[in-house]
């Protein structure tokens, strides 16, 4: 009996094992490991983005990296590269010239999340774009960007810039005294006041009177988003003779951090961004 049941369970396993055979291969995978075919502006960001400074751009649509509460869609295809063309003509470009190959490489954002339309909030304001822990930057309106206007081009691009600056502190933090030149006026409603009253009071945006991390990127920002003459323009209009010497010390401390953290003279940036904005703009 017991040889019975031991050349039954021979012949079970031996059926068991036939079946398996004729199914699929157990190494097989039912999941493609083949590259996506690139398209034209698949394969540029690739040449432009991807393989130079390991920046991934996020262009189609994706309801894992938009707020699903507002109103947004993904950019019209024809208009991203014209977009990107700018991002790296603006921002990439000067760093490059000047921190050197390696600089964007080894400090940047590592994706850009462009949206076609306006980000709207509730207080009737437009969001252009938004940056999470320095690994991510968010523009929207692409589709609306006009870059036969200079104001709004560099108002657009503004954003880029300022959330570097955050960035940059990351890695290097600024002097923290420079919070301390008038640390009075900071305030959390901040909106509250126009440019012209933050101005007087010593902060270069309205913004730039939330906090000092804010008004070092701020001021990072506008500098890199006009040329000397125009900033100097601006500073020379405040009538508060305080308030316009504050922004001159801040101004010395922006310098002095370009200048030790990372060798780079910043009046220097602030022309090539400048120069290179007016050749696209014009």
């Amino acid at each position: 009996m017991k040889k019975i049941v031991k050349w039954i369970t021979i012949v079970a396993i031996i059926v068991i094992v036939i079946s398996c055979d004729k199914g699929d291969s157990v190494g097989s995978s039912q999941i493609s490991t083949q590259a996506p075919e690139l398209s034209s502006l698949d394969s540029w960001i690739k040449e432009n983005f991807v393989d130079p400074y390991n920046i991934d751009i996020q262009y189609k649509w994706n309801e894992n990296e938009i707020d699903l509460n507002r109103y947004l869609y993904p950019p019209t295809e024809e208009n991203v590269q014209p977009l990107l063309e700018v991002v790296k003509a603006v921002w990439i470009d000067p760093y490059t010239t000047l921190g050197g190959d390696n600089f964007i490489k080894f400090i940047s954002p590592r994706q850009f999340t462009l949206i076609g339309g306006f980000n709207y909030n509730q207080t009737g304001t437009i969001t252009l774009g938004i940056a999470e822990a320095g690994t991510k930057i968010t523009l929207f309106n692409v589709d609306q960007l006009d870059l036969t206007n200079l104001a709004l081009t560099r108002r657009y691009f503004k954003t880029i810039q300022h959330e570097y600056a955050h960035i940059l502190n990351q890695t290097k933090p600024f002097d923290p005294d420079y919070g301390q030149v008038n640390p009075q006026n900071y305030t959390a409603q901040w909106f509250n006041r126009s440019i012209a009253q933050a101005r007087e009071l010593g902060y270069i945006t309205d913004y730039a009177s939330s906090s000092d991390t804010e008004d070092f990127a701020e001021m990072v920002a506008t500098m890199l988003t006009t040329s000397k003459t125009e900033f100097d323009a601006i500073v020379d209009g405040i009538t508060s003779a305080e308030g316009k010497a504050f922004i001159r010390t801040k101004e010395q401390f922006v310098v002095k951090y370009f200048n030790d953290e990372f060798n780079i003279d910043i009046y220097e940036l602030q022309e090539l961004v400048n120069q290179n904005t007016l050749d696209i703009v014009n």
